[in-house]
Formats: structure tokens, C-alpha cells, sequence
């Protein structure tokens, strides 16, 4: 009878010790898991963010808004010339649309709308939601 028991505690012993390494092994693969879903999430804001190309462009200031349902960014388009908009029958203007992140420059740009200007842009590999409709951001004007 004490053999009996022995052997039910060993037997108790030897499962309880099971459940523990399999608790502490699925405890590390979701923190696993997690740890790997977080650095692929900063990874891929590291690439969106990522500077493509940089430049100017030359035109005159169509359009200065802002918009959007919940999250308002500021939003532009330049006229970048080529076609003439007062013969309709000639084809559509070349416009070039573009995102404002510093609202010094969408106010600065509002003052110079109808006017030629030149801007010094920066484009991203892919603009989040919070930050504009498009993957260009001015940065800098000059009249």
C-alpha cells in the first residue's frame, strides 16, 4: 500500500514537472512571437520613413488644405505648367500633389497660393495614415 502511494506521488511529481516546462515553454514562444512582431512593426516604420529621394519643383500653388475624417494632415498641389487650363479642348495641367508635415510651412504656402514658387521636397517609401496622402513632404519653400 505505501508502494502504492509512492508510486501516485512519483506519478503526481513526474506530471506536475511536465505541466511546468510546457507552461515555460509556450511563455517564452509568445513572448517570442511578440518580441518578433514588434521589431518587424519598427522595421517596417524604419523603412516607410526611409528618405527615397530629395529635390525642388517649380510651379505655381494650385491648392493648400487640410483634410482628412479623423486624422488632418495638410495637403497641396502645384501646378507644374506645360498645358494651359483656359483651353480645355488642349489636354488637363500637370499638376503635382504633395503632404505638409510642419504647419509653418502649410501656413507659409498659404500666403503664396496663385503665386510661382519653388519647393524643396522629400520623398518616403510609403506615407503612414497619420502623416499625409501622399509619399511627398515639403519641407522648405522658396518664392
Amino acid at each position: 500500500m505505501e508502494s502504492m502511494e509512492k508510486m501516485d506521488n512519483d506519478i503526481d511529481e513526474y506530471i506536475d514537472e511536465g505541466v511546468k516546462k510546457t507552461k515555460t515553454f509556450f511563455n517564452g514562444l509568445i513572448i517570442g512571437v511578440f518580441l518578433l512582431i514588434l521589431a518587424g512593426g519598427i522595421a517596417y516604420l524604419f523603412y516607410a520613413n526611409y528618405t527615397y529621394s530629395e529635390g525642388t519643383r517649380a510651379g505655381s500653388l494650385v491648392k493648400i488644405s487640410k483634410k482628412g475624417s479623423f486624422l488632418k494632415t495638410y495637403e497641396g498641389q502645384l501646378k507644374l505648367g506645360g498645358i494651359n487650363l483656359d483651353h480645355p479642348s488642349k489636354g488637363l495641367s500637370d499638376t503635382w500633389s504633395f503632404s505638409i508635415s510642419d504647419k509653418s510651412v502649410a501656413q507659409q504656402l498659404e500666403k503664396l497660393q496663385g503665386q510661382k514658387v519653388i519647393l524643396r521636397y522629400k520623398e518616403i517609401n510609403k506615407a503612414m495614415p497619420w502623416q499625409g496622402d501622399t509619399n511627398y513632404f515639403v519641407t522648405a519653400i522658396e518664392k
